[in-house]
């Protein structure tokens, strides 16, 4: 799939781990690691550019980034994530690097490999028949990421006063549309070992 319009992706890598007890973004998955996994399943759906924040002085991510052909150019420190998520994406924002055609951004999960190519690919698509809304997959009634912003959404989150992401969707004058689907793989994120296993499970099946 071709998306007719260049898409940004930010991958939000900035997390300290401490429930895993070691950096999940450098798990192995598959053939890789987690944070590779995920960069390549990006190129493949055709992102025009791809960035990942992280803690400052994380020097092992930032060597397996360099192993996959992520410089330091193309990488967002984020000074407090201590802070939590949405300050990463705050950062992202604020950005000066963006390629200036990027039309709309995907705010995705550094600690989600396991979702299936065929639900990004069916997420992309649905954006391109709603380019101005925010576009949020949905499982179980329930909304999860990746989320994809309109490149004025995006960008006005440089002003927000918003605390979370939740927070500042609800309050943007811009329509919500939900990509409604059966992938239970949305449902998990890489917190502990255990969520590790049952997320390479769900993979593998």
């Amino acid at each position: 799939m071709s998306p007719p319009s260049p898409f940004g992706v930010v991958i939000l890598g900035a997390g300290a781990s401490s429930r895993m007890g070691r950096p999940k973004l450098l798990l192995s998955w598959n053939t890789t690691t987690v944070i590779g996994h995920i960069i390549s399943q990006w190129r493949a759906l055709g992102a025009s550019q791809i960035t990942v924040v992280q803690r400052e002085n994380d020097t092992s991510l930032t060597d397996e980034l360099n192993r996959l052909n992520i410089s330091q150019a193309d990488c967002i420190k984020n000074p407090h994530p201590d802070r939590g998520m949405f300050s990463s994406i705050l950062c992202a924002a604020n950005w000066h690097d963006w390629k200036p055609e990027i039309s709309s951004f995907v705010i995705t999960l550094g600690d989600q490999p396991q979702i299936r190519p065929e639900t990004l690919r069916g997420l992309l698509k649905f954006h391109t028949e709603h380019p101005d809304a925010v576009c949020q997959p949905e499982f179980q009634g329930r909304p999860k990421h990746p989320v994809l912003l309109p490149r004025d959404i995006f960008y006005a989150l440089k002003n927000t006063a918003a605390e979370t992401l939740k927070d500042y969707l609800k309050l943007i004058p811009c329509p919500a549309v939900s990509y409604r689907t059966n992938d239970s793989t949305l449902a998990l994120d890489l917190d502990t070992p255990e969520d590790y296993i049952r997320a390479k499970n769900l993979f593998s099946a």
